[in-house]
């Protein structure tokens, strides 16, 4: 038991989704683990109840007039929370996807090393690669009377370079100025009255502000022609030395000695992708653009023009633009029936390009023959307006279905502008700092103060402290693979979690409470004592943190552990067991027994040989990999392990999936390189099961989703009662006029928009959320109307359509995956990843199996108790004595130990890992000496 000294957040009677009625006291300025089977209700007591009333009670702080913008928050059923501090929230779903958000922006790093490359940074010339130089007018002076002593000069001031015009208005200002002289192309000439140049050819032309002798009492003067010729060139001078006849260009602007190109003084927006004075202006600081790729546009070259040989144009119709293709043929000596490969280079490049040569096209209209003379646009450039300049969604999408996204030709990727690559420290730039992973990028940080100079140390020795102390926080957290430039949008879940609670810490907040979900996600056991001590340091500094988490060892190193459950859904929602780790582990609940070992997932007696069959990867480079083969095994159970960062999405996600999918789909995705594939005959599908939700709104549901409720909807509407009434299957859907409850469109919710805020659910109360109207109600099959169906549990749905079939089939397989505690009309908002996960995995079960198919599951153990753990491994083991492949990518030691191939990618993350260190049975993968997932295997397989 808790002492009662120590301070709570105490939470009485609880009843929201799921939960009976509970009371807990959760201790304070504690590490605080919330596990339970997947379903039991932590998510709803940890964040539907506890943050949310953190949050309502947050919203109240504000004044009236403030809460009339923001909405009020309705506060969770829950008798009485006490003791609760300021909560913040670190989900899995809170990171922005924004393709312009990168680790950099998100942890603010960047923003440190913007300001360190514009106070401290050396500038070099793009031209020549020499440093950059600017000169006050006081040192301009002296170094002319140095290095001019006794030597003719011209001082001029540059005021046209490399332009077209007359000249004839500027000529006229300079004269009345008071100059007499100019150079023009390179030429000394007297200002004459009306004087003017060529306005077609460009011109160079500078002011002749003096012609001088240098002598050392002339000083004075030397001072005020520098500055009259500072003014007219905008900062730099020209200054002619006539006896050697050469020039030498100064200037006060950052300036190359010997091209005369200048940069403006940096400032932090210069390195800033996001602003427009610092953005690559070709891909507007993205780092890719949108380019045509010929092989969609002409994907057949045997094909025809007239058969739609060219995907954009289509079949032939009789319209204007086949028309002109038509005389482009008659030109170009083609038909619409010539095979495409049969039509010329210079016809095809006519077709796609266009021309500015004139077309003459006849047509016909009312008997009267006419001739247009037209110029044709080009099928690409036609495609490249449409992308541009249309602002319709549905053309855009058209548009960029004939194009692919490359790299930057301007910025190659960096997305900053070519003058802010050039602004160097150690001699690197800031997109080459931005691409270095963070372990390399930590060591480069805290050893290049030494190199600096005097004056740059004193500018960078706070900025780098800044940047060393947030760098260290990542690190601490397991980050050490990432770069500052990787996309929000690539992060997982886990990694998301992760950044934002080294976030957290670097902002050193106390007394509040944190409630993070499942921060272990995508973690390697290797760095798992990283994310522990990160949580410990968070705790100490004076904070309270609640973990939805499952994992063995954040459970044993919290402080104190509440065990939700005992099942999941309707037989969950009660506290099972609370208490201290070493008190914890000698109750007699499934959790403990799991820590204590007493309850283990067994290792399968033997391995699977497989059907004998392979899929054969060679050359894979994407990202971080070096040129892997991979040899996939058919007819077997395969983990794909590797601590995080190592390769391991890149291969299988990026590389294998895609080909896979063009391969059996044709779908668009485009693989990441790789040289060759062999085997691909071998499978009939393949099957990406993620734990995206299964949809967005309340509408969507596991019924919905595993196809079962067309079913139910066909078995009423032949109920004798519907065909009196003249009712089809349309009647019972709730997506469709006529049956569903016209107040909330079939919903059975209210949506109220929030403005700032998510949007709130409601119930209706014209169907007090039956969905259907009282006529659709009044049809009844063993006394249920279609509305209570959906509120059928699994387990009772099993039972009530024993006799049908059709209907059996696909709900038994959702019970055989250890949901039969959901609701069949369950909205999916309401569902969390792992269950996602489950339905998918249970609408596959239920189809006809070939015995074929190729499934990957990435991480399938986010939010899975070890309970689950089970019914997901029996369900995978049915697949695969199917004669399927199931391929896992994952880090659960319960899950590999009884996969029966492994392939080990590392050894270490980033550019250290992309290799396969090991491949082979689990017996064989524990003999490594470099695979980091061996020494933790070894432990599993004693």
């Amino acid at each position: 038991m808790i002492d009662d000294k120590e301070e709570f957040i105490d939470v009485i009677g609880s009843r929201v989704h799921n939960l009976k009625n509970i009371s807990v006291k959760i201790p304070r300025n504690k590490l605080v683990v919330m596990t339970g089977v997947s379903g039991s209700g932590k998510s709803s007591l940890a964040f539907d109840t506890i943050y949310a009333e953190g949050q309502r009670r947050y919203l109240e702080t504000f004044s009236a007039y403030a809460r009339n913008f923001l909405g009020t928050m309705e506060r969770p059923d829950v008798d009485k929370i006490s003791g609760l501090s300021p909560v913040i929230s670190i989900e899995q779903k809170t990171i922005s996807k924004n393709p312009r958000s990168t680790v950099g922006t998100i942890t603010e790093v960047y923003d440190f090393f913007r300001l360190l490359f514009a106070r401290a940074s050396e500038a070099y010339s793009y031209n020549t690669g020499e440093k950059m130089v600017k000169y006050t007018t006081s040192q301009i002076t002296d170094l002319i009377v140095e290095k001019y002593e006794n030597k003719k000069l011209i001082i001029l001031a540059s005021v046209v370079k490399g332009r077209k015009g007359h000249y004839q208005d500027l000529f006229n200002q300079i004269s009345k100025q008071g100059f007499i002289k100019v150079r023009v192309n390179g030429k000394l000439t007297n200002i004459a009255p009306g004087m003017k140049l060529d306005r077609y050819k460009t011109h160079d032309i500078e002011i002749v502000i003096d012609q001088i002798k240098v002598k050392k009492g002339d000083k004075k003067r030397i001072s005020n022609s520098v500055n009259v010729a500072m003014k007219h060139g905008k900062g730099s001078i020209m200054v002619f030395d006539v006896e050697a006849n050469k020039y030498s260009l100064l200037s006060k602007n950052l300036m190359c000695p010997t091209t005369g190109i200048s940069y403006d003084d940096p400032a932090p927006n210069l390195f800033s992708f996001n602003s427009p004075y610092g953005a690559c202006k070709k891909c507007n600081g993205l780092g890719l653009v949108s380019e045509i790729d010929l092989k969609k546009i002409i994907p057949n070259q045997n094909s025809t023009i007239k058969k739609g040989g060219i995907i954009p144009l289509g079949e032939y119709k009789n319209n204007w633009t086949f028309k002109q293709i038509e005389a482009i043929g008659d030109n170009f000596g083609f038909t619409l029936n010539t095979p495409i490969k049969e039509i010329s280079d210079e016809a095809i490049d006519y077709l796609l390009s266009g021309s500015t040569e004139t077309l003459t096209i006849q047509q016909e209209v009312a008997g009267v023959t006419s001739d247009y003379n037209i110029e044709f646009e080009g099928i690409v450039n036609i495609i490249i307006r449409q992308f541009e300049e249309n602002k319709s969604k549905s053309i855009g999408r058209w548009a960029n279905n004939f194009m692919n996204k490359v790299t930057c030709s301007n910025c190659q990727g960096s997305r900053l502008k070519k003058e802010a690559m050039y602004f160097k420290i150690d001699d690197k730039s800031i997109a080459e700092i931005a691409e270095m992973d963070l372990l390399s990028l930590y060591t480069w940080s805290s050893t290049v103060q030494q190199k600096l100079s005097e004056n740059q140390q004193v500018i960078a020795k706070e900025v780098l402290k800044e940047i060393n102390t947030r760098v260290k926080f990542l690190l601490d957290v397991g980050l050490t693979y990432l770069s500052l430039n990787r996309s929000s949008r690539t992060l997982s879940g886990g990694e998301a979690q992760r950044i934002r609670l080294a976030t957290q810490i670097g902002s050193q907040l106390v007394n509040v409470l944190y409630i993070l979900d499942e921060p272990s996600i995508g973690l390697h056991q290797r760095d798992n004592q990283k994310l522990i001590t990160s949580l410990k340091e968070l705790r100490d500094i004076g904070n309270s943190i609640i973990v939805v988490e499952h994992d063995k060892d954040i459970m044993l190193s919290s402080d104190y552990i509440i065990d939700i459950g005992p099942k999941a859904g309707l037989h969950g929602g009660e506290i099972v067991s609370t208490g201290k780790p070493k008190d914890f582990v000698k109750n007699n609940t499934e959790t403990a027994n799991f820590l204590s070992g007493k309850i283990e997932i067994e290792i399968p007696k033997k391995r699977r040989k497989g059907n004998g069959k392979y899929i054969e990867l060679k050359g894979a480079v994407g990202n971080n990999l070096k040129k892997i083969n991979l040899k996939v095994p058919l007819g077997k159970l395969i983990c794909v392990t590797g601590v995080s960062g190592s390769g391991k999405s890149t291969l299988i996600n990026e590389t294998l999936y895609p080909i896979l999918n063009q391969h059996i789909y044709k779908a668009v995705k485009k693989p990441l390189d790789y040289t060759s594939i062999k085997g691909l005959e071998h499978i009939d599908k393949i099957i990406d099961i993620d734990q995206s939700p299964i949809g967005r709104t309340p509408r969507s549901n596991p019924a919905t989703y595993t196809g079962v409720f067309t079913d139910i909807r066909l078995l009423y509407s032949n109920l004798p009662d519907a065909k009196i009434r003249g009712y089809k299957p349309g009647r019972f859907s709730f997506n469709v006029k006529g049956g569903r409850c016209e107040t909330c469109k079939g919903a059975g919710v209210k949506t109220i928009e929030m403005n700032f805020l998510p949007d709130v659910y409601v119930e209706c109360t014209d169907c007090n959320s039956k969905r259907y109207n009282r006529e659709t109600l009044e049809v009844r099959y063993k006394g249920k109307s279609i509305s209570d169906i959906l509120n059928l549990t699994i387990n009772q749905a099993v039972d009530f359509f024993e006799n049908i079939p059709s209907i059996i089939q696909k709900i038994r397989t959702l019970q055989d995956v250890g949901l039969g505690y959901i609701r069949l009309g369950q909205p999916s908002t309401t569902l969390s990843g792992g269950e996602a996960q489950r339905v998918k995995l249970a609408t596959e079960l239920s189809k006809k199996q070939t015995g074929k198919t190729f499934y990957i599951l990435d991480e399938p153990s986010t939010g899975l108790h070890f309970d689950d753990i089970k019914i997901f491994l029996e369900v995978i083991d049915r697949l695969v004595n199917l004669g399927n492949t199931v391929l896992i990518i994952e880090h659960n030691m319960d899950i590999i130990k009884v996969a029966d191939h492994i392939v080990d990618i590392g050894p270490e993350a980033g550019l250290d890992g992309g290799t396969i260190v090991s491949e082979g049975t689990p017996e064989k993968i524990i003999r490594s000496k470099e695979s980091y997932t061996a020494k933790y295997l070894k432990e599993e397989l004693k």
